[in-house]
């Protein structure tokens, strides 16, 4: 089991260190690439530490890792307690681990515990075994319906596009709510629940500092499997229904129980769910003090750029875990959404309000979850065909393109390609040849920068004192804009999402994401006043 003492002093001094902690996102195939493969790796992670430590990061969340095919880009998990070749091996990951700490940075790792890869050798003894096995029975295995059995048991759809269930050939079939290649697991089998405990105590005896669970509103399935309510936009988990039998059933939340009784035995570690759930009081459930310790919270990515709707995503969210006394999380941006530059419009103005929601973001109480290069402003890439490879974009039948766009390696350094990502020409998705302005090289002695705004920002929460009080209260402010105080600390944060210059309000200015124009908030600005 993992002691205070394998920490350094900074990291083991405070046991609810994530309550408002500074995550990073690090999506593992995109980072930095060490063996020249054209594919980041855990090495290549290690070998910039130092760059996450200057930007002020407090913990790392790592994409899955383990070994896998990649049909998901290893959400498809073949072996939850072991690193693919494709990233290094276990001696590569506690090297990782050992070095963040020493940078004072804690790793958080993927979990994923809805589904297994169809080669796990569960899955593939499953197979084997046929009909009405225990083997089987670890999964969700179903007679199809009709006089032959040939139509699916129900009419789910899966994540990915098609169906959700796919036949074997003894004529049974099995439930995948993403792709064929991932079946989903029984969580009534009491070996899947030993299973994931194994995994936890695996990892944490390894010191890692927490999980991000992914898909926590999974897992459990409704009695019966009833059909879902069919629309015109069949839902999908990046949205919430609650006609939607598929997810966010009650049992799910004995799984997190399970789950936090084990890590209640690792003191100083965290967990935090993936849960698309809108509704405030089935949200609040999952933070529960014996569930778990955060819940991503993905309002502020789903709203426009506009101040009316920010203010409703920023109120709403904290309304929820005010059921629950957990801190709210936020984020702009991860690997399932399009990039925020983006969504804000793209070019200079989807950079200009990127920037003016970074402080937004920044000024809130609670914890920050960054994903990697949004600090460099990056874009999602409009990829040539042959280059996706989301499983979305086969199993829509090339209709919907996926999000291997906002995936794309991370530029480092260099005019050209592969931009000091790897020393590999052909990466495993091409990046841009005009990202050059865009490079940690090209930014980080920039003082106009993106990457020198979040350093600022990032230094500036962690040590001004402005940023202590943990609620809001809010100002009068002009149509299309806001302006809220961190009540305790005195932090003003200011936002203008109209179309002209609005008076600021009282206080001296502390930063910009923008040129300010004298006693004027420009549009499409954000401002910390103290």
């Amino acid at each position: 089991m993992r002691r205070s003492s394998d920490l350094s002093p900074e990291i083991a001094e405070e046991s609810a260190w994530w309550r408002d902690a500074v995550f990073y996102q690090v999506y593992v195939r995109s980072f930095a690439d060490s063996n020249g493969d054209g594919v980041g790796d855990l090495d290549g992670i290690r070998s910039r530490l130092g760059y996450l430590e200057l930007l002020g990061v407090d913990a790392l969340w790592l994409t899955p890792f383990y070994r896998s095919p990649m049909a998901d880009h290893g959400y498809d998990v073949a072996d939850p307690r072991d690193v693919d070749p494709l990233f290094g091996d276990l001696a590569a990951f506690d090297r990782l681990v050992a070095d963040a700490h020493e940078h004072n940075i804690r790793v958080t790792v993927d979990l994923v515990p809805n589904h297994t890869s169809d080669l796990h050798e569960w899955f593939q003894e499953a197979l084997q075994a046929g009909p009405g096995s225990m083997e089987r029975s670890r999964y969700v295995f179903r007679e199809g319906r009709g006089f032959d059995g040939s139509q699916p048991p129900n009419n789910w759809v899966s994540v990915f596009g098609g169906p959700a269930w796919t036949r074997v050939p003894d004529g049974q079939w099995y439930l995948h709510l993403f792709a064929p290649e991932q079946p989903d697991l029984n969580w009534d089998h009491p070996e899947v629940r030993a299973d994931l405990e194994h995994t936890l105590r695996f990892w944490l005896d390894r010191g890692v500092d927490g999980f991000r669970i992914d898909v926590a509103h999974g897992m459990a399935k409704p009695e019966g499997l009833p059909d879902m309510e069919i629309r015109t936009q069949v839902p999908g988990v990046l949205s919430d229904d609650a006609h939607d039998p598929r997810f966010d059933n009650d049992g799910v939340h004995e799984i997190h129980r399970m789950i936090r009784k084990v890590m209640d035995g690792y003191p100083g570690t965290m967990a935090v769910g993936e849960i698309w759930v809108k509704d405030d009081e089935r949200f609040a459930a999952y933070v529960r003090p014996d569930e778990l310790h955060l819940g991503f919270n993905f309002r502020l990515v789903e709203a426009d750029f506009d101040a009316d709707a920010v203010r409703s995503a920023i109120e709403h969210s904290l309304g929820a875990v005010a059921l629950s006394g957990t801190p709210a999380t936020w984020t702009l941006s991860n690997h399932d959404v399009v990039r925020h530059v983006t969504r804000y419009g793209g070019g200079a103005l989807g950079e200009q309000r990127a920037r003016a929601m970074t402080l937004v973001e920044l000024a809130l109480p609670g914890v920050i979850y960054l994903y990697n290069g949004e600090e460099l402003g990056l874009p999602n890439v409009e990829l040539p065909d042959w280059a996706l490879q989301d499983p979305t974009w086969e199993r829509s039948g090339h209709t919907e393109r996926g999000r291997d766009g906002c995936r794309v390696p991370i530029p480092w350094e260099g005019t050209t390609p592969p931009f000091g990502f790897s020393t590999a020409v052909n990466t495993w998705l091409p990046q841009p040849n005009e990202w050059d302005h865009l490079t940690a090289e090209a930014q980080l002695e920039d003082p106009g920068s993106m990457l020198s705004l979040y350093r600022e920002a990032l230094e500036h929460r962690k040590s001004n004192t402005s940023f202590a009080g943990e609620e809001l209260e809010w100002y009068g402010a002009p149509a299309g804009c806001f302006a809220f105080r961190r009540k305790g600390g005195g932090l003003i944060c200011a936002l203008n999402t109209s179309g002209a210059s609005v008076p600021l309000p009282p206080g001296q200015v502390l930063l910009s994401s923008g040129p300010m124009d004298g006693d004027q908030l420009p549009p499409d600005t954000a401002v910390w006043l103290a």
